[in-house]
């Protein structure tokens, strides 16, 4: 799910926040902020946010286990009392329907919302996200959980937080997720590149 402040037109993977101002977007990165996701998009990091009285929730759409993660993807849902965090990312408006591809828009996964996100230092931002539609609750796999928990310790999110993603129950899928391997093989590649 994504975020994205609405000014002008605008511009991952489900929670993600994306806001927008003069042909850029700030998109939040939520339940899975590994950057490595946004590949061939020009992003830059602005930084955290929580997103009040939501909760990250993990399902999947019409009952359908995800043939890509073997198990729930993630999406927010309204919870009084509860709180999603993520990062805001800046990213330019052209690169909306390549996002809105990669959050299963045109298949009728997710569908965008608007939603006020506040910043660390006490800015709300009108914000897109994606939430899942006809959402069936379950766990996901355990290669998934580790991309949400990479991403989450990858942009320094509470320590809190994180602790609270590490517990979440997976689905102990141990079979081969192609994906997973991309997603590992470009972190490797940053590393090694910003070395």
């Amino acid at each position: 799910m994504s975020f994205e402040e609405q000014e002008g037109s605008s511009s991952q993977f489900p929670p993600s926040w994306h806001t927008s101002a003069e042909g850029s977007s700030d998109c939040l990165k939520g339940s899975n902020p590994v950057t490595a996701n946004l590949h061939r998009m020009e992003i830059d990091s602005l930084h955290w946010f929580h997103l009040q009285d939501f909760k990250l929730e993990f399902g999947h759409h019409q009952g359908r286990t995800s043939s890509v993660w073997h198990g729930g993807a993630a999406t927010i849902v309204q919870s009084p009392g509860d709180e999603v965090w993520g990062i805001v990312w800046k990213m330019n408006t052209s690169n909306l329907s390549s996002l809105d591809k990669q959050e299963g828009v045109e298949d009728g996964i997710y569908v965008p919302i608007e939603v006020n996100v506040h910043t660390q230092a006490g800015e709300v931002l009108t914000c897109r996200s994606y939430q899942m539609k006809d959402c069936v609750c379950g766990s996901p796999s355990p290669q998934y959980k580790k991309v949400i928990c990479m991403g989450a310790k990858q942009n320094g999110l509470p320590a809190d937080y994180q602790k609270k993603l590490e517990a979440i129950e997976t689905n102990n899928y141990a079979g081969p997720v192609p994906i997973m391997e991309e997603i590992e093989a470009a972190v490797k590649a940053k590393k090694i590149n910003s070395a």
